[in-house]
């Protein structure tokens, strides 16, 4: 049987799931993209350890509100002491903190992601604590005392 020309029946597509969208794809439009990936990466979790550790300081002690604090990947002067974990210049106000020895260096066993946290933490306190002239265990004024 053959249709007549002009006929006024069109195809119908065929029908989806109601879970698809227009063109098969779920919650995507042309204004929103899709969800960005977390941050996973080494740097990206270094520097929001390090942001987070030197935005606790700067609370705590205004001396080191105008100290730039950078991160470089490796120091570019050799120590005969060994690898630097970081450079503290007290005449140009900064703290460089060297990424790969703080996070390579670490002992086996102890290179996971808390130990790689502490370790970043502790550095950052450590640089601090000599830029200012103190003892690292002096820098949180309330004291290690766990009975509060």
């Amino acid at each position: 049987m053959r249709r007549a020309r002009g006929s006024s029946r069109r195809a119908v597509p065929p029908r989806r799931g109601d879970r698809h969208g227009r063109h098969g794809r779920l919650g995507r439009s042309s204004v929103v993209r899709p969800p960005l990936p977390p941050l996973d990466g080494r740097l990206d979790t270094f520097d929001l350890h390090v942001g987070s550790a030197v935005e606790l300081l700067r609370s705590m002690w205004p001396d080191l509100r105008p100290v730039r604090i950078e991160i470089a990947a490796m120091p570019t002067h050799s120590d005969p002491d060994g690898l630097p974990r970081w450079l503290v210049d007290t005449e140009a106000q900064r703290i460089v903190l060297f990424r790969v020895p703080i996070e390579r260096l670490l002992e086996h066993g102890h290179d996971d992601g808390a130990h790689r946290r502490v370790a970043i933490e502790g550095a950052v306190f450590r640089a601090a604590a000599q830029y200012i002239g103190r003892e690292p265990w002096e820098m949180d004024p309330r004291g290690f005392d766990t009975d509060e």
